[in-house]
């Protein structure tokens, strides 16, 4: 499993390329494809919309039509004087009569030209009177239509013919009600302006839905709309009626902008809208295509579909052979020099490839003469510097220290204590040889012990023995080669630091073998000290360092140093239940 990301890592350059290619191409693919699609639809859209224009125009004249005829009998009926005498004087019954067959003469001449359509003339006459022609259209009583809003917005606009929506209650029909289309107007004296009656022109809406209903078709529907939204004659004939401020919105739309169409939705679908205003009538004039009945077949997406991925996986094939040789040369070199590490840096890259890749070898290759050059000259220059510093710390022995132990050696020997002076004498003696006079780096772990107890020995003449210091070392590890003083600092720590609270305690110094590494460890039960959440080294001022002036935070570093950021010293306590200082270093034999 981790051969594929060490492959693939030294493929970099080519898989960049390639995938940001690929993304290119697929964007750019998409994008023509989809553009494609668009300009196709548009194109159909403005043929398809011209050809509806022309069908819409064909139901505009036959509108236009019936308006003229409406108009003319309206103009007939204002110039008859014997109608405005019925409406305005009061007569005698048999003058009534007289006059009632007159006007009836007059309207069924008159009607003659509504003669195409099934259509009702009412007169309402300002003396009360009423007059209707015998065909019965509008189921509408005369009581209630004077009480209507009919007649009440005809009054309010006497100059103009209006055409409004009236729905009557009928059990008896299919859809459970009647309804009309009323042309009205005001019977209004063109001289006096005064107004003395109305007239009105009643179809039923089924009647008038004939004049475009050859049009429609599934998919396909027309619907004529007031300004309020009220939808007053359609092929859909459930929404004949309601109000939709759907349409209305298109409406206003399409009255703004140049197309003859628009795309929208509408009865949850995506529609072709084509609006037309018709002034006469003051409604506007919607037909209404869907959009997939009308264009679902003409576009196969699926095929644009399948081509355009054709088309992008041939473009990635071309594209990741002509990649993978030109970035060939550079991989293999990434690869070289991705192993120089392994090789210590005396492998050179081959030199071939492009005019680049071979540059970069040649520089590549004299760089690694100049760096071993470098190394060399590093390497000595460091080992002289850990020298230098060595030696210069193994002469920094506390004045203080040598000065309390003199002082205790010279107390015993008043006290005529000859073996505990000879003792002290010859471990301090051992101490100084080894930490003075032995300029090596390392010494063995059972010299470093030997050096640790002498250091135990004395502090105890000194202080006494509450503080018991016990060894745990493994046998097989005595001979292992270790830094020399790093055992030292810790034991101080714990016998001048550890113990400030508690009157004894104990310290125990553990040494063993983890597979291939090397583990000491100082432990004590003492007052223990806060410490990091990583165990990390605190830091020390100078003035603390312990003995020898190698301080805790210097033993770390010489570790590191010599051995790498993989070893050094860990710290772990708890306030009240002692501390554990652990180091872990790689064996080292003789």
């Amino acid at each position: 499993m981790r051969l594929v990301p060490e492959r693939l890592k030294h493929n970099g350059l080519f898989i960049n390329m390639f995938l940001i290619t690929m993304v290119i191409i697929i964007i750019v693919s998409t994008t023509i494809a989809w553009t494609t699609i668009q300009m196709a639809e548009q194109f159909f859209f403005q043929r398809f919309s011209i050809m509806n224009a022309k069908v819409m125009n064909q139901v505009k004249d036959r509108f236009e039509t019936f308006n003229y005829s409406i108009v003319t009998s309206a103009n007939n009926i204002l110039e008859s004087g014997t109608i405005r005498s019925v409406l305005t004087e009061k007569q005698t019954t048999v003058q009534q009569m007289t006059s009632f067959y007159t006007v009836g003469q007059q309207l069924k001449h008159i009607q003659s030209n509504l003669d195409p359509y099934e259509i009702e003339i009412i007169l309402l006459g300002r003396n009360g009177v009423s007059f209707r022609t015998d065909r019965n259209v509008w189921t509408i009583s005369d009581q209630e239509l004077k009480n209507s809003t009919l007649v009440r917005n005809t009054i309010g606009q006497p100059k103009k013919l209006m055409y409004q929506y009236d729905q009557r209650p009928n059990a008896a029909s299919e859809t459970g009600d009647q309804r009309f289309i009323v042309a009205s107007k005001a019977l209004m004296d063109r001289i006096s302006g005064i107004v003395y009656g109305s007239m009105y022109f009643a179809i039923r809406e089924n009647e008038f839905r004939q004049f475009y209903s050859n049009y429609t078709s599934p998919g396909n529907h027309v619907f004529l709309v007031d300004r309020s939204g009220g939808i007053v004659s359609s092929d859909r004939t459930k929404l004949i009626g309601e109000k939709s401020k759907e349409l209305l919105g298109y409406a206003d739309k399409l009255k703004n902008q140049s197309h003859q169409y628009i795309v929208g939705k509408f009865m949850g679908k995506d529609q072709i809208i084509l609006m037309d205003y018709l002034p006469q009538f003051d409604m506007y004039l919607f037909n209404i295509i869907d959009k997939q009945t009308a264009f679902g077949d003409l576009i196969d997406k699926k095929a644009i579909a399948l081509v355009a991925m054709a088309i992008v996986l041939l473009a990635l094939m071309i594209v990741f052979l002509a990649s993978r040789r030109l970035t060939n040369s550079l991989t293999s070199l990434v690869k070289q020099i991705g192993s120089a590490p392994k090789h210590d840096f005396d492998k050179y890259v081959s030199v071939s490839g492009t005019y680049e890749t071979r540059q970069i070898g040649i520089a590549f290759n004299s760089m690694l003469d100049e760096l071993h050059e470098y190394v060399e000259q590093l390497i000595l220059s460091q080992k002289e510097k850990r020298n230098a510093e060595l030696a210069a710390l193994q002469q920094q022995i506390n004045p203080h220290f040598l000065y309390n132990t003199l002082t205790s050696i010279k107390f015993m020997v008043n006290q005529g204590e000859k073996q505990e002076t000879e003792a002290t004498i010859h471990a301090l003696i051992s101490l100084l040889q080894n930490t003075i006079g032995n300029v090596s780096e390392t010494i063995s772990v059972k010299q470093e012990i030997d050096n640790l107890k002498n250091y135990v020995l004395i502090n105890q003449k000194r202080y006494g023995d509450r503080i018991k210091v016990n060894y745990f070392l493994a046998p097989d590890c005595m001979d292992f080669q270790i830094p020399k003083l790093i055992l030292q600092p810790f034991m101080e720590n714990s016998f001048f630091h550890g113990f400030n609270r508690k009157a004894e305690g104990y310290i125990n110094v553990l040494v063993w073998r983890d597979s291939e590494n090397l583990i000491c460890e100082v432990v004590d039960n003492g007052d223990g000290m806060e410490v990091g959440v990583d165990n990390s080294i605190p830091k020390t001022k100078r003035k603390q360092q312990l003995f020898s002036g190698i301080g805790v935070r210097n033993v770390h570093e010489r570790i590191q140093l010599i051995y790498g950021e993989d070893f050094g010293v860990t710290i772990s306590s708890e306030i009240g239940n002692g501390t554990k200082v652990r180091i872990l270093l790689p064996i080292h034999s003789i």
